[in-house]
């Protein structure tokens, strides 16, 4: 599949701070990137740079085939992009804020006001369709923003945290919507700090650090790197941790770790529940009595933090528009004047 998104050592610096030190990616069509990383790591000055609000020191990128820096205008025109905060004009109707986008995109009167129709219905905005903007709840700005995202069917779409700030409820539903999109052919970059969702939505991720990426693989091969399964055990007389620990390390894969206050023991194994299922009778030949015991496989979060150190923070946009601010104003925008 070709590249829909491409970058290649990207490098953005503000002052002395390098917010991209050499960014590569390559996001096939049709498929989701998920965009990982800790505070200020470089995720949203990557998506700034590819959607052409930010111009790069170097390096070189394209969307759908289009190069980003020599025609900026041709790139906003094939993407759709979704900010942390809902970009919408609160004193317009749901209704009146679709048709604008469409209209600014040089959609007749009557394809916007159709189009307008077509997305209010889908994203369960029709009733509230002739509503001030303003009167709408957080998730319902979150949905008007999307759809203004997609009145013109881009073929590529970037999502910069777009579900932050939402109920689990509203973020199932906008989850279903992009899966949906992606179903239908839309090529995705999407940036979260929730974990779960790069899990469910992601063909692939990359993780960023201190503007590099660090890590890339599909969440399966991600959660490879760090080790497979465990096993833990919480033993319910801690005089009786020694003993359980020595009876346990026939089954580990790698040194045991105790934590005495929570009597818990935690060891690497492979097997699956064969394992925790000969751990459970050996214990219980030994007289030791178990508490609580489980299989646990690595999650997003384990590699998230062995990868990079850090657990993710909702602060993420909030610290790389610090770095955004040291910089002077004629190089934040493209303007696209570029030929």
């Amino acid at each position: 599949m070709a590249g829909a998104i491409t970058a290649e050592g990207l490098v953005r610096t503000f002052g002395e701070v390098r917010a991209l030190d050499g960014v590569d990616l390559d996001v096939p069509e049709g498929t989701v990137l998920g965009l990982l990383g800790p505070n200020g790591a470089g995720k949203t000055t990557t998506v700034r740079v590819l959607t052409t609000l930010l111009r790069p020191d170097s390096g070189h990128a394209t969307v759908a085939g289009v190069d980003v820096l020599r025609h900026p205008e041709k790139v906003r025109s094939l993407i759709g992009l979704s900010g942390q905060y809902a970009a919408v004009d609160e004193y317009l109707t749901g209704r009146e804020n679709l048709q604008m986008v469409g209209e600014l995109y040089q959609m007749s009167p009557r394809e916007a006001r159709a189009r307008a129709v077509e997305l209010l219905e889908w994203f369960n905005l029709a009733e509230a369709a002739n509503r001030t903007a303003k009167t709408y709840s957080g998730g319902m700005r979150r949905r008007l923003d999307l759809a203004a995202a997609l009145v013109v069917r881009p073929p590529v779409m970037f999502l910069d945290e777009p579900t932050t700030g939402l109920d689990p409820r509203n973020r199932m539903a906008l989850w279903e919507v992009i899966e949906t999109l992606v179903a239908q052919g839309t090529t995705l970059l999407l940036t979260t700090q929730y974990l779960e969702e790069a899990d469910r939505l992601a063909h692939d991720i990359a993780v960023v650090d201190h503007g590099r990426v660090i890590a890339r693989g599909s969440a399966d091969q991600l959660k490879a790197q760090i080790g497979g399964e465990r096993v833990e055990v919480v033993v319910q007389n801690p005089a009786l941790l020694g003993t359980a620990v020595q009876a346990l390390v026939p089954y580990a894969k790698g040194e045991p770790t105790v934590e005495p206050h929570t009597r818990r023991i935690t060891f690497p194994v492979s097997g699956g529940a064969r394992v925790l299922a000969d751990v459970i009778r050996d214990l219980d030949a030994r007289d030791i009595v178990i508490q609580d015991i489980g299989l646990r496989r690595p999650t997003l979060d384990d590699v998230f933090l062995a990868l990079t150190g850090h657990i993710t923070a909702p602060e993420d946009e909030e610290a790389e528009d610090a770095q955004d601010e040291g910089a002077p104003d004629d190089e934040k925008v493209l303007e696209g004047r570029e030929s």
